[in-house]
């Protein structure tokens, strides 16, 4: 199968499937050493990012913390990705190719709150976004109000361009952060993941999410 093709049928798939956007990222040995992954699978040298938009109304539910309802809409998204994932896996396997989902959110090493692979990386050079203070990626139509799963295959693909582009004057996750975790410069992990633990507790939610970021990144 032709490169080119192999990328148009698999963004028209995604897209049709219910993802909002799909990119294709050429993964080198480098980001490989970052990986949580055995050795056995350093063959898939491509990553495809899925991506899917939240709900800007239920994003705006968010006042200083976590409730029910984005609770419940980020495990539906999650979910969704998944189910996506896999319906894609299945798509490239029948087409002789080889494919693995990274679940749209696992943590494998806590300690550094690190997944199998960086969903933000992969979305990166997939050209979905480029990396914002928050410590999320910044699409530059829906700011940080998206979710991310990952396929990696060794299917023959085109990958996308990163987008060029930076948080700029814009302060707006500095002054909301409940955990001020954020500045101009650098973010403090430790600090968000303690706040994300205390939200775990005192909301009820039995999930390390916040969202109070997401709110106010919403791009154009």
């Amino acid at each position: 199968m032709d490169r080119q093709k192999n990328t148009i049928l698999i963004k028209r798939q995604v897209e049709s499937w219910g993802a909002s956007a799909c990119g294709i990222a050429e993964i080198t040995p480098e980001i490989k050493k970052n990986w949580l992954l055995p050795a056995e699978i350093n063959y898939l040298n491509f990553g495809i990012a899925i991506a899917y938009r939240l709900s800007r109304p239920v994003l705006e539910t968010i006042t200083d913390g976590p409730n029910q309802l984005y609770y419940f809409h980020y495990q539906r998204v999650n979910i969704f990705l998944d189910n996506l994932s896999l319906r894609l896996v299945d798509w490239i396997q029948k087409n002789g190719f080889n494919a693995l989902p990274i679940p749209a959110s696992q943590v494998i090493d806590w300690e550094k709150q690190l997944g199998a692979v960086s969903h933000r990386e992969i979305g990166y050079l997939a050209g979905l976004g480029f990396p914002g203070r928050n410590n999320l990626l910044v699409h530059p139509l829906w700011g940080s109000q998206f979710r991310l799963a990952t396929v990696l295959t060794d299917m023959p693909l085109v990958a996308d361009k990163p987008v060029e582009g930076n948080c700029g004057q814009c302060q707006k996750c500095i002054s909301v952060c409940p955990a001020r975790a954020i500045s101009l410069d650098t973010f403090n992990l430790a600090a968000c993941y303690k706040k994300l633990q205390e939200f775990k507790k005192s909301r009820n939610i039995g999930q390390l999410i916040c969202g109070v970021c997401l709110k106010v990144c919403s791009g154009k």
